[in-house]
């Protein structure tokens, strides 16, 4: 019984101070683990990350994204990370084999501000986006190891995750430096259709797909 008052009196401590921390954004952390094994550095790299990235996601995607944020570091759980209903899990096993790894946070960070309702597009491109934003606004991938899939033709812009989210770079740069935000709007708001590519690029996805698989240069 004290060992488990003593656990959640810990994480009211942590909640109250990124409250005071960000209180000029309004965005609060409850961050819980089931593993008391873990490097202590591993919290504060994730506090880190919701405090520098979080608000930045919110004011270029959705300013409307949920003030409080939970993340739970689960020994049950056997997958990486995911979010679901306004919180983040993360597989502690995975943290004990990748501790570097901790921008998995940007990438789940942007699915609670993406909170696109059901229907809205296709799963490749909201995980697609998901890791372009961890591309673009992670504070150490490279530590991490974590870099976009180059370019090889056996993929295709359904592949999802890094693959689609080097096409999406690739879509950026020669087409339109806003299309992400465009996209992730129209999803949220139910207006994606097939149709939305062609809306923003004037070419087709199967046709942008066909223009960088001949040429799929990015700069990074």
């Amino acid at each position: 019984m004290k060992k488990t008052v003593s656990k959640y009196y810990i994480v009211a401590l942590i909640v109250i101070a990124i409250s005071g921390n960000l209180q000029a954004q309004k965005y609060t952390l409850t961050y819980t683990s089931q593993d008391d094994t873990l490097d202590p550095s591993i919290q504060k790299g994730i506090e880190k990350i919701f405090k520098k990235v979080y608000p930045k996601l919110v004011k270029d995607f959705n300013k409307n994204s949920q003030k409080h944020v939970t993340i739970k570091i689960d020994t049950a759980y056997d997958g990486v990370a995911y979010a679901h209903q306004g919180a983040i899990t993360i597989s502690s096993a995975w943290l004990h084999k990748k501790p570097e790894d901790l921008d998995l946070v940007t990438h789940e960070l942007m699915h609670l501000v993406q909170s696109y309702p059901g229907g809205a597009g296709p799963s490749w491109l909201t995980e697609g986006i998901a890791d372009y934003v961890r591309y673009k606004y992670a504070l150490d991938n490279e530590g991490a190891g974590w870099s976009l899939t180059p370019f090889n033709a056996n993929q295709s812009y359904k592949n999802s995750y890094r693959v689609t989210a080097r096409f999406l770079l690739w879509a950026t740069q020669n087409y339109d430096k806003k299309l992400i935000e465009k996209l992730d709007s129209d999803l949220r708001s139910k207006k994606y259709t097939a149709q939305t590519w062609e809306q923003y690029t004037g070419k087709t996805v199967e046709q942008l797909w066909e223009e960088y698989s001949a040429k799929p240069i990015v700069n990074s």
